[in-house]
């Protein structure tokens, strides 16, 4: 019994040594078929030399790859051999190699390949001059420049590129160039994945169009369906506009364009810039959204007006720009600011409208109305609703409108008092200096006037009833006032003057509201809270592809070769560079990172 068991472990043992013994045999280099064979010793010592007939080509196999050539050098002890003419490698049913040399180890797994190099596989092709494809990593990689052609993305070139084919990823380095029909890409490095063709830039990039430009320093592009995504110092550029953001979203179908933080809108054209922390821009219909602490900036020489809403938009062709700005608006110039639930402004005519909706007036009979609000230097106009009229080409104020129930304030220079005038409408007229230097009221006017000398001695107050009332200013005080068809007007003394008749109907002093600075147009909005932009994964410097697991594979080729006696240096090494010579992704071209000239056959 115990014989039996000694023989059955015995032939297991046997088993296993044969199968592990003929699994080694099975991992060297096959010639599968040869035309002619013939012995070389002068020139390629210890090799078989491999020609084809007419019947076919050379047909060697290695390992699931499957090569085909006119002749081959197999140096059988190094398990290495060397095919020319019209070489094809073709590992399983993907990938695809076409060349006019190509150089492979058994031991290493290393091909490489030269001479109008053509790499197919189901997505895309890659030409290039010289190429190394290792099988242990399933990686194919060039330094010398190369083309890729994908049907529906366009052609890529760069100076290097792996592909990594486990993945079907391409990864492109050193002046990398997308063309596509619609749009020309540049890049420092892409990294492209040809199943769903995607492409993830990184370093300094644009992607330029024929109605627009996007530049960024990290970004996403989906070339099938021309959708981006891009952060970091990110820019469109498009029909005299610029929008820069933290981040940007674009759809070149639609022409829409979505930014997120820290964003500016400058429209070149027309002098103008909005800000803000969201915005969209719908190209197609030349209009701009833009919320969260939104500001509009109309540039001038002289003076720039800034308006902040809730919301902001922008519509209209460049020739006839329209600014709208919505809830708790304000605007401020050094000579004007103003307030309203929204303001219109019409940069081809120069008018802005600062209107009050109904609805959101009080519902208290007794409560003051908050209506539309503008201060001019030292007065205070309200009324239903304000238009203002300026010259867009002269950068001044022309005029303005008060519709219904006008009420213009300016507090008395020396005293605590208020000069004050009401009616139903009210005209204005500046000067160059953006002064009023005239406001006519017109209907059912009323004024409360404290009237003083030269000396600016206090003459007495005046209040008085007409059908109109013309006010002329010198610089920022009253010069005049003009009564027409006055109804009744009387001079008081000021102990004479009752102190609770010192106010007229619908008096409203807004002093503590005014914006004097461009600051002060944010102080009443709530806390900021922006959203973190994660965004896409820093970028990562490509590795090595003469890695250390490659040195290691031809370091034991090199062993083996010396443990076998042979003199020459392992073949399996001869075209792996130093690591000194190998371009860094990041680092200038050398002089001798130059194309290289196609190899001759070894001596």
């Amino acid at each position: 019994m115990k014989t039996v068991q000694l023989h059955y472990i015995f032939f297991i043992c046997f088993f296993i040594s044969f199968v592990t013994l003929h699994a080694q045999q099975q991992k060297r280099i096959e010639i599968e078929y040869s035309g002619f064979l013939t012995f070389d010793e002068a020139n390629y010592p210890g090799a078989k030399v491999l020609t084809r007939d007419d019947s076919g080509q050379i047909h060697i196999i290695h390992e699931g790859v499957n090569m085909w050539c006119d002749q081959a050098i197999h140096y059988g002890k190094e398990d290495f051999i060397e095919a020319y003419g019209h070489v094809k490698m073709k590992q399983g049913d993907t990938i695809n190699m076409d060349a006019k040399y190509v150089e492979y180890s058994g031991k290493t797994k290393l091909a490489f390949a030269s001479g109008d190099v053509v790499l197919t596989e189901p997505s895309s092709v890659l030409t290039t001059d010289t190429l190394y494809f290792d099988r242990a990593k399933q990686q194919a990689f060039y330094k010398s420049g190369g083309t890729v052609v994908r049907d529906s993305s366009g052609t890529i070139t760069s100076r290097i590129g792996r592909y990594y084919m486990n993945v079907k990823k391409y990864q492109f380095v050193r002046d990398v160039n997308l063309v596509n029909p619609e749009y020309v890409l540049n890049t420092e490095q892409l990294d492209y994945y040809t199943d769903n063709a995607l492409a993830y830039m990184y370093g300094p990039s644009t992607i330029t169009g024929e109605t627009s430009k996007i530049y960024c320093e990290r970004g996403f592009y989906d070339t099938k369906n021309d959708i981006g995504y891009f952060i970091k110092n990110s820019r469109i550029d498009y029909d005299n506009r610029t929008v820069e953001g933290d981040s940007l979203y674009f759809n070149r179908n639609t022409s829409f364009a979505s930014a997120t933080n820290n964003i500016t809108v400058t429209d070149t054209l027309n002098k103008s810039v909005i800000r803000g922390h969201y915005a969209e821009v719908y190209r197609a219909k030349d209009s701009v959204f833009i919320t969260k602490r939104a500001l509009a900036i109309s540039v001038q020489e002289k003076d720039s007006l800034y308006i902040h809403g809730d919301t902001l938009m922008v519509t209209g062709k460049p020739e006839h720009r329209i600014t709208r700005a919505f809830r708790n608006v304000k605007m401020y110039k050094t000579d004007m600011s103003g307030k309203a639930d929204s303001i219109h402004v019409d940069q081809s005519s120069g008018l802005t409208q600062l209107i009050n909706l109904s609805r959101l007036n009080v519902k208290d009979n007794f409560a003051v109305k908050r209506r539309p609000i503008l201060w001019n230097y030292d007065n205070q106009m309200t009324g239903d609703t304000i238009h203002i009229k300026s010259h867009p080409k002269k950068e001044r104020l022309d005029s303005l409108i008060v519709f219904d129930n006008a009420f213009i304030i300016s507090k008395d220079t020396v005293g605590k008092g208020f000069n004050q005038i009401t009616g139903q409408k009210l005209y204005g007229l500046f000067n160059d200096e953006n002064q009023l230097r005239q406001v006519d009221i017109v209907r059912n006017a009323e004024s409360i006037y404290y009237a003083r000398n030269e000396k600016q001695e206090l003459i007495g107050i005046e209040k008085s009833k007409s059908a109109n009332i013309v006010i002329l200013f010198s610089g920022n005080e009253i010069n005049e006032l003009r009564k027409v068809n006055q109804v009744d007007g009387t001079l008081y003394p000021e102990s004479k003057y009752p102190a609770n008749a010192r106010k007229l109907r619908g008096f409203d002093w807004r002093e503590e509201e005014r914006p004097t600075s461009v600051e002060d147009l944010f102080k009443d909005d709530p806390p900021l809270n922006l959203p973190i932009i994660k965004g896409l994964e820093p970028y990562v410097p490509q590795e090595e592809f003469f890695d250390e697991a490659l040195l290691k594979r031809a370091e034991h080729a090199e062993e083996s070769n010396k443990a076998k006696n042979l003199q020459e240096p392992s073949k399996a090494s001869r075209h792996l560079p130093s690591q000194d010579s190998i371009p860094k992704p990041n680092a200038p071209l050398k002089p001798q990172d130059k194309l290289p000239t196609p190899l001759k056959r070894a001596n």
